[in-house]
């Protein structure tokens, strides 16, 4: 079917040819009977990339009465840049239509000025919910004649702490309206929302809930914490050709290492949120234009970010949420291109990796960190088939030649060709001559103990006794092993500090092992052992005894020459 076969209006078709689009997505075809033709309310699970905008933009101005100039629509986004995009596309899909008038609401922006489109007499609403919260308080705009409420990337809202937000924006509109949800994963919060606010809500999904796309292949390496950035750098320098998303945990770091990038000669921008909006769309335009080739970003700046042809996303640290993992893979491979998410991971991080392969039904890839010598012939590779598809303007450059070639004379054609390849990287394969290893070990323990930790079959266990008792890992596995008779198989990863220490054991040997310790000693010590809670394990590396870095000295590495800038 094509979109006409959908009795949208003419002006919306002929919006549509002059967008390129031919025939509509998955997430379209299946997303327009329901919304055109039924009453219900809708639940849309897909990925980004897949077209969800036009699933539901086009829908929603074909059953807008823009003859009207009250709110009848309200599009609520989790960050300003979607907010904006979703909003340029909706006028994109309106530019034909009399009298269509589209208000986008978002934070960091004249309230003033948005006040004024709304008053304008707006049909539709795009907004971010601080802002349109800010406005509902004072009555800049008013709700009580929607018709339909659309929810875009409702998991990252509630991810972002919106969800009281969304609960006091959904209850200052009619009962009576229709709710269109849309969203790459469906966790629990976002099932609560479905329940509450919506009737009945028929559910299409493309591809299966919380799990990420097919079209991107997921790869990590595993280096040592230290290790990290020159591992990044490796990484940039194989894919000379790379279009590329930089994943960050805070703003700070975002910032910390695309200052470092941009120091060491690559074309990188930070994207963040303490960014001024103006600096924000500035370093967008240039990404979309592409004369950025890398951006650094956080998770809740990059969720405006609506481009296809990112090749590869990096997860400089692998995020907690599994959810953030697929919206941070999402971004490539996107409207039927294949794309590469690249995570960067210590030894200790490799129960993430099994968790996400259990939950998002991905299979990771292990590659080691390329060598020196695998990027120099990778970037010399690239620069050669740069060189042979290279666009000759023989107009443009005729009056150079004669000259040109009376300066090469004497110099034979593989000669020749070895004094430019030179020119170009002999910086590269001088960087690289003392490059040494990146990865870190790993060993079959470290496998086994991830896979247990991914499928959630161990307890961690508080023990008040550490180093400073003379404790060290052989006596602790020993201690619990003996009193509460049970295998070493069955005990996983141990932590020691200096007055208190950690230890797993799976699941199933909880009790027998609180048991048996609840009257142990250690070498006439008593101690107390228990179930650790969420704050004592997050305290650990307050109290981590310096002596586990007493030999850090004799462990120095050389670190990586910086790159010059090229």
């Amino acid at each position: 079917m094509n979109f006409k076969d959908y009795g949208f209006r003419e002006e919306i078709i002929k919006a549509v040819e002059d967008l390129g689009f031919e025939t509509p997505t998955p997430i379209q075809e299946n997303a327009y009977p329901v919304l055109l033709k039924e009453t219900s309310d809708l639940v849309g699970l897909a990925q980004t990339g897949t077209g969800k905008t036009a699933a539901f933009g086009l829908p929603l101005i074909e059953m807008t009465d823009f003859d009207q100039n009250f709110v009848q629509a309200l599009v609520i986004a989790p960050t300003r840049e979607l907010c904006i995009q979703i909003s340029n596309d909706l006028k994109n899909f309106s530019k034909y239509i009399k009298n269509a008038k589209i208000a986008t609401i978002y934070g960091g922006a004249s309230i003033d000025k948005q006040a004024r489109e709304v008053r304008s007499g707006a049909q539709i609403v795009v907004a971010t919910p601080g802002r349109l919260i800010d406005m509902l308080n004072r009555g800049l705009v008013k709700l009580d004649r929607v018709q339909i409420v659309v929810l875009d990337e409702a998991d990252e809202m509630l991810n972002m702490g919106f969800k009281e937000d969304i609960d006091t924006i959904l209850e200052t509109t009619p009962d009576t309206k229709r709710v269109w949800l849309f969203s790459a994963t469906m966790p629990p919060e976002v099932e609560k929302i479905a329940r509450n606010y919506m009737h009945n809500p028929k559910e299409i999904s493309v591809g299966q809930k919380n799990k990420a796309s097919e079209n991107v292949r997921h790869v990590y390496y595993v280096v040592r914490d230290k290790d990290r950035y020159y591992a990044l750098k490796r990484i940039l320098d194989y894919h000379p050709n790379i279009y590329g998303l930089i994943f960050c945990k805070t703003k700070r770091e975002t910032q910390q290492i695309a200052d470092r990038l941009l120091q060491d000669g690559y074309n990188a921008e930070p994207l963040h949120g303490d960014l001024s909006q103006a600096q924000r769309d500035s370093v967008m335009k240039k990404f979309r234009e592409k004369t950025l080739q890398i951006l650094v970003a956080t998770d809740v700046a990059a969720r405006g970010i609506d481009i296809n042809d990112i090749t590869h996303v990096i997860n400089y640290k692998i995020p907690e949420d599994i959810e953030n993992y697929t919206h941070r893979s999402g971004r490539t491979g996107r409207a039927g291109k294949t794309g590469e998410a690249i995570s960067i991971i210590t030894p200790l991080e490799l129960k993430k990796i099994k968790a996400i392969e259990k939950v998002a039904k991905v299979n990771f890839e292990y590659e080691k960190v390329p060598s020196g010598k695998e990027i120099c012939r990778r970037q010399l590779y690239a620069l050669v088939e740069k060189i042979k598809n290279i666009d000759v303007k023989e107009d443009d450059i005729a009056e150079y030649m004669t000259v040109i070639n009376n300066m090469f004379e004497g110099i034979d054609r593989e000669e020749l060709i070895k004094k430019f390849i030179s020119a170009e990287v002999n910086h590269l394969l001088e960087y690289y001559d003392r490059a040494y290893d990146l990865n870190a070990r790993i060993t079959g323990k470290d496998l086994k103990i991830a896979e247990r930790e991914a499928t959630g079959k161990m307890q961690r266990i508080f023990v008040s006794i550490g180093e400073r008792a003379g404790l060290n890992k052989g006596a602790l596995l020993r201690l619990v092993c003996n009193s509460a008779d049970i295998n070493s198989k069955k005990i996983g990863r141990i932590d020691l500090f200096n007055d208190f220490s950690f230890f797993e054991v799976e699941k199933d040997y909880t009790d027998q092992v609180l048991e048996a310790l609840k009257n142990a000693e250690f070498e006439g010590t008593p101690f107390k052992a228990e179930i650790a809670s969420a704050k004592k394990s997050k305290g650990r590396s307050r109290n981590r005894n310096s002596s586990n870095n007493r030999n850090s000295r004799n462990n120095y590495r050389k670190p990586e020459y910086r790159t010059r800038k090229y």
